[in-house]
């Protein structure tokens, strides 16, 4: 499924949502999902949920999100690491990048499992799933 709406009734946030989805996808976040949270809550309009396989990847991604949203001229309002690695003090587990209307969660696949966000919002719908895990 590649969006389950018609792209002419996605708002121009949805379509950058959907566009950072895939591109997190191109370039190996696995089980790339961007969920719609306007029917939900007030605080956010999407979520864009993807999975890593390492710090390298993670960090990787995060320069990607970086340049994307430089390049749309969207602000990163706030980045946070959610669940710190007890080897080095640092989070490769979980990262949260809050674009405004964009919130992005990188997530390792243990973190994904516990954590259950598609869960947790199950309520969401969902506006682009990647058809398959990373080529």
């Amino acid at each position: 499924m590649d969006a389950t709406l018609q792209t002419n009734t996605l708002t121009e946030n949805a379509l950058r949502a959907i566009e950072l989805g895939k591109l997190l996808h191109e370039h190996n976040g696995g089980e790339t999902l961007v969920m719609d949270m306007r029917p939900l809550n007030f605080w956010t309009d999407f979520f864009v949920i993807a999975t890593t396989t390492s710090s390298t990847h993670l960090y990787g991604l995060e320069r990607r999100i970086k340049e994307f949203s430089g390049e749309q001229g969207i602000e990163i309002l706030h980045h946070s690491r959610k669940v710190k690695n007890d080897i080095d003090g640092q989070s490769a587990e979980w990262h949260l990048i809050d674009l405004g209307s964009i919130v992005v969660h990188l997530m390792s696949a243990k973190a994904r499992t516990f954590f259950e966000l598609e869960r947790l919002w199950s309520a969401a719908p969902h506006i682009y799933k990647a058809e398959t895990d990373t080529e």
